[in-house]
């Protein structure tokens, strides 16, 4: 089996790391746009030209499945990949989970870029799935820039002018951006208030593994239709809550019951039938540096050693 994931960076490693765990002996095939990074500022029209580059790159590799495991890219290029690609090879969009973070009945607040956040697209998101429920939109400019640098400072710095504008009575966060998972403890830290329990992190990078292997028959249940991934709704997909793990907060663990709980796992060993590819705007190449200050990055070079 062969899941190829897309992003305009490092994003992808959260989802890469979810896919891992679920299918340890999976093939992956990483297709991301150095060239042509960041999307978020890019118009529609752009980052559905960069999409399609960096999709058709890692369809030349014939993978079973094509995770978009970018927010940017989902809003306005998912429609002209399925296009293309559907039904040949399954493509399944990242949608941030608002569904279960609501369930809880909120106060939440939705950290995004600036881009998405106040979008048209979102605001759907809160009007289908938080509609009574008090949410803050939260612009982080420059986070998502420097998880991709893995710039420690610029990291602290965005994540703490983001803190400050999420309200104290904030309970629960969704991650809107697939780079942010990758720093989620931080966020996490940034967020704690003396005398009140952590805040929860609700993450989307489990939900799109589990809902790309049920498109392909690989996950538990079986195969899924995948015609709702804007709430991945359709009552077999565990919507994670964030538990990082290592130094630098990667993701790992999931919640069952949509999102009532977390549960840490272990980040897994290199699976001895696993490979991995790397495509850098469609050049075959080897993580990018920066991808191994996290601990999904580390794991998936250590694969990537082993052939």
């Amino acid at each position: 089996m062969k899941i190829a994931l897309m992003d305009s960076g490092i994003g992808l490693l959260a989802a890469a790391g979810a896919v891992r765990r679920l299918c340890p002996d999976a093939a992956l095939v990483l297709s991301s746009d150095p060239d042509g990074m960041p999307w978020g500022p890019r118009t529609p029209r752009d980052v559905t030209e960069r999409a399609l580059l960096v999709a058709r790159a890692a369809a030349e590799h014939r993978p079973d499945a094509l995770i978009v495991a970018c927010n940017t890219a989902t809003v306005h290029a998912l429609p002209t990949l399925r296009a293309e690609l559907e039904p040949g090879l399954p493509v399944i969009g990242t949608v941030p989970a608002i569904k279960p973070a609501a369930a809880g009945g909120g106060p939440l607040a939705i950290w995004a870029t600036p881009a998405t956040t106040g979008s048209p697209y979102q605001h759907g998101l809160i009007r289908d799935f938080a509609p009574s429920v008090d949410v803050t939109e939260v612009p982080c400019p420059g986070l998502a820039d420097a998880v991709d640098a893995a710039d420690e400072a610029a990291i602290d710095r965005a994540v703490a002018a983001a803190a400050a504008l999420t309200p104290r009575d904030v309970r629960a966060v969704v991650l809107g951006c697939t780079h942010y998972e990758l720093v989620a403890e931080r966020i996490r830290t940034a967020l704690r208030r003396p005398g009140l329990p952590d805040v929860v992190l609700y993450g989307s990078a489990d939900a799109v593994a589990a809902q790309a292997l049920r498109r392909i028959g690989a996950g538990v249940g079986g195969a899924g239709t995948g015609e709702d991934d804007r709430g991945y709704d359709d009552d077999r997909v565990l919507v994670t809550s964030v538990t990082p793990k290592g130094p630098s907060g990667g993701a790992v663990g999931g919640s069952s019951g949509g999102g009532s709980g977390a549960l840490a796992g272990p980040v897994p060993g290199p699976p001895s039938g696993a490979r991995l590819t790397v495509l850098l705007s469609g050049r075959e190449s080897v993580l990018p540096e920066p991808a191994l200050a996290y601990a999904e990055g580390r794991l998936l070079a250590a694969v990537d050693q082993m052939r």
